[in-house]
């Protein structure tokens, strides 16, 4: 009884009651703020500029008049200092005087050690004599930085501009420039070292790569710092200087409900933590998840602020669990822009404590998102008991451009920005290569090359599946064990090690055609001369075998002639190894663009991609549930010797909803330019997200370039963004791969074109299913095939205008499937399998309707 009444007692205790009785408990890895050191800047520099006497604010910051300070400012010019009137209300002295310059006027310090400085310019314009200074015009800037350009203030209010500059010379001069027929002036000057622990210089990228960015030589204003879920912070509640504004402006307050606890029960993280980065008062209060009075809520919590997408901007969240009361409770996700900055957030894994502070950093290129920049924080949706999302404080910075600009597209030398930003061909880099994540190890071998590698297509991602690293592994060997035992009764023929070893020139480095985080993959000739793709397993990774144990399964259930078809394995020993039939001609994606090969005609792209929608087809309807490939895109679609097309990579599929689900709840995944975005926004997967994907693949076909090219101008970055707008003006010849000008049936381009828009419908219920796009493609061949063939007139009338074609996305049944081992073929009469597999459009068109459904 005594112990149901203390459990009782702390599942009743409030959150900050608990919370302080939890923070007192003995940790070595985790310390309160007061244990911390107080920071000292080495520079530190407060000017009161206009003042005759110095001016001591709260916090004991001492600001000296630049009277005193005359050896800073350089200034030839008319020297007016100009005194507020005396009825005017300010938040502090230093506001009560300024400084004005008719002409350009340099104020320079003295550095006493490089790095990161902080400066704050402190502006309220008001009426002195002659002067009007709500009606200035005037920029500021450094040697080599623009801060502020043409900067107006029209209102009578204080004005705080926050600046963190990286300072590399003894001598650092910040100048005000007034605008012809204006002058400029400014209240007060901070220059202040920055903390060496406040920004890391390495920062991950938010998207598309996890690949991290060099901050070591950017320079940053403050746009936005929000306390979210407490009051505004100014300089006196923060260590370091700074201002928190509450967030309550920018939140979506309806899903949102504010809570706090004492800031003397916040512990920082005695690895990598500090008050520095932000206070306990930020950290003591949260804004979580608003009471929707239903079992499983799922909205989530936002902050719009608005920002210029024509900067990079870096973004820190700060989070601390005020609102658990016991550890492992708490799973959310955490959106910018409606991209997955973090899935699955579980700070007690981060922290292995309740009320411990914890941020993260992004770095964010604007000119990939649009305006306004969106936070977004939501519970997870397979989260048991406990669901709910918090955030404490946000902060935004945006980064300087290509010219060294912080304001403006011009740098100080008067020259304008052209081009990508640094950011953008930063992630465009990552882009070209973050789809061969893993494939880094090729480089190492790649002097060992055999001489044949083009061939063999030695990039392909076709058989490894490269998006690992984010699931929780068991270990090795005991997966291993659990796997095989229950799953390689239908996996074909079994190889012996030594057989395999054989095939591969006994693993010879010069065979591998292909690294992920699973492993190798080998060229290999079996003893009859059949050409096979060999899959070995690293025994000491730990990566990827969630998605290895998905392929296998996915595969050794299906078998179709247009999906990639699994020979056998061998497992022993430690070994777990796959045998892959051998795509000769590799992904589609090679023959479109990136390689040095010749152009694909517009049959040979209709057959290629009419292949891929039917394994498509055949997986989303051949199986009890269906099947959800998750990963469509050109690199996924191989080709055989004969360029027939087949589906590859199931290391992401998913079974499809049962009868009674119209989704599947899974976190996102997938890659960068194919994503659907109604799945992204929701986490609600289903067969419609494929379609969606493989809208893309069919702009690649049809334009031959990438998904996403982050170098192009930014209307053209997002290839499907871009064709449709050519396409809803008519214009598609604009897109048209210029090899393909002179070859393409018009009327087959249009209803290609048509295939293409319907797939990619913002919402899945708009989409066709792949029956319907299969149809249509078929439809599309037909037209180019009699126009090249010059038929008849009567038959090129019954085949453009017969009856039974139908219009775009007119349901089609789908297809009957048998799933065997010994038969890829989908199980129809002869005449059927000939008409489909010999690609006779017209005959297959006249037998679609007469195929079974499901």
């Amino acid at each position: 009884m005594a112990t149901f009444l203390l459990y009782f007692f702390i599942l009743t205790t409030t959150p900050s009651v608990f919370l302080y009785v939890f923070a007192q408990s003995d940790s070595a890895d985790t310390a309160p703020a007061k244990s911390f050191p107080s920071f000292t800047p080495q520079d530190n520099y407060l000017i009161d500029c206009g003042a005759t006497s110095p001016t001591t604010l709260p916090g004991n910051k001492n600001f000296q008049p630049d009277q005193n300070t005359a050896k800073y400012l350089s200034y030839s010019g008319k020297d007016i200092s100009a005194s507020a009137s005396e009825n005017l209300t300010v938040p502090s002295n230093i506001y009560l005087n300024a400084k004005i310059f008719t002409t350009e006027a340099t104020y320079t310090f003295h550095a006493t050690s490089p790095g990161l400085h902080w400066i704050r310019l402190h502006f309220l314009p008001f009426k002195y004599n002659e002067y009007d200074l709500k009606t200035v015009k005037f920029s500021v800037q450094t040697d080599t930085l623009v801060l502020l350009r043409d900067v107006q203030f029209a209102k009578d209010e204080v004005i705080i501009k926050e600046f963190i500059v990286d300072v590399t010379n003894e001598r650092y001069a910040i100048k005000f420039q007034p605008a012809k027929g204006s002058v400029a002036f400014i209240n007060a000057i901070e220059f202040v070292t920055v903390p060496d622990k406040l920004l890391d210089t390495s920062v991950p990228v938010l998207f598309p790569v996890s690949q991290k960015f060099d901050l070591s030589k950017s320079n940053f204003v403050t746009m936005y710092r929000l306390n979210v879920g407490g009051p505004m912070l100014d300089s006196t509640n923060d260590t370091v200087g700074r201002n928190w504004l509450p967030d309550s402006q920018f939140r979506n307050n309806a899903t949102g409900e504010e809570v706090s606890t004492q800031p003397s029960v916040i512990n920082y993280p005695k690895s990598g933590g500090s008050p520095l980065i932000a206070p306990p008062t930020v950290y003591s209060s949260a804004v979580k998840m608003a009471d929707s009075e239903t079992t499983l809520p799922n909205f989530n919590i936002s902050w719009t602020m608005d920002i210029d997408t024509t900067y990079s901007h870096l973004i820190r969240l700060h989070f601390c669990d005020i609102i658990s009361k016991a550890l492992n409770e708490l799973y959310f996700n955490v959106y910018i822009n409606d991209k997955m900055a973090i899935s699955g957030l579980d700070l007690s894994s981060l922290t292995n404590h309740l009320a411990t502070a914890f941020y993260k950093d992004f770095v964010v290129d604007s000119s990939m998102v649009s305006n306004p920049l969106v936070v977004r924080v939501s519970p997870v949706n397979d989260a048991q008991g406990f669901r709910n999302a918090i955030l404490n404080g946000v902060e935004v910075f945006r980064m300087n451009n290509s010219v060294g600009s912080l304001d403006g597209e011009y740098g100080v030398d008067g020259k304008k920005q052209s081009g990508p930003s640094k950011t953008v061909a930063y992630v465009g880099f990552a882009m070209m290569f973050g789809a061969f994540v893993g494939l880094g190890a090729m480089a190492v071998k790649w002097q060992k090359r055999p001489q044949d590698w083009q061939k063999r297509n030695s990039f392909s991602s076709w058989l490894l599946p490269l998006h690992a690293g984010d699931t929780t592994f068991m270990s090795s060997a005991s997966r291993k064990s659990q796997f095989f035992s229950s799953t390689m009764g239908g996996l074909g023929r079994y190889f012996s090690f030594a057989e395999l070893s054989d095939a591969t020139r006994n693993w010879d480095p010069t065979e591998i055609i292909g690294v992920g985080g699973f492993g190798n993959v080998y060229y290999g000739e079996l003893d009859d001369g059949t050409k096979v793709a060999v899959k070995r397993g690293n025994p000491q990774s730990e990566q990827g075998i969630n998605e290895f144990q998905t392929e296998i399964q996915m595969l050794s259930k299906l078998r179709h002639r247009h999906l990639v078809s699994l020979i056998g394995y061998c497992d022993e020993s430690s070994e777990m190894i796959l045998v892959y039939e051998f795509m000769e001609n590799g992904p589609f994606r090679d023959h479109l663009y990136g390689k040095d090969m010749p152009p694909l005609t517009w049959k040979q792209r209709l057959d290629i991609c009419i292949g891929a929608a039917r394994g498509l087809h055949y997986l989303h309807t051949g199986a009890a549930t269906g099947i959800i490939h998750r990963d469509v895109k050109t690199t996924n679609i191989l080709l055989d010797e004969n360029f027939v097309a087949k589906m590859a990579d199931f290391g992401l599929s998913k079974d499809g909803p049962t009868t009674d689900q119209t989704h599947v709840s899974t976190a996102v995944k997938g890659s960068f330019g194919y994503l659907d975005p109604e799945y992204f926004r929701t986490q609600q997967l289903t067969d419609k997200s494929d379609v969606f994907s493989f809208g893309v693949v069919l702009l690649e076909a049809l334009c031959a370039r990438p998904a996403i090219n982050p170098a192009l101008p930014r209307e053209q970055v997002n290839l499907a963004e871009w064709a449709m707008q050519w396409k809803r003006k008519g214009l598609l010849d604009k897109v048209l791969d210029p090899t393909l000008v002179g070859q393409v049936n018009p009327e087959s381009l249009k209803k290609f074109a048509e295939a293409a828009e319907k797939c990619l419908a913002d919402y899945g219920d708009e989409r066709p299913t792949m029956g319907d796009v299969l149809w249509n493609l078929e439809y599309a061949l037909q037209l180019q095939e009699a126009s090249l063939q010059g038929k008849a007139e009567d038959e090129n009338k019954a085949v453009i205008a017969t009856p039974v074609c139908p219009p775009i996305f007119a349901p089609a049944p789908a297809p009957a499937v048998v799933v065997s081992t010994t038969d890829n073929q989908q199980s129809r009469n002869p005449a059927e399998v000939q008409a489909v597999d010999d690609n006779s459009e017209t005959a297959m068109f006249a037998q679609f309707a007469a195929l079974n459904g499901r």
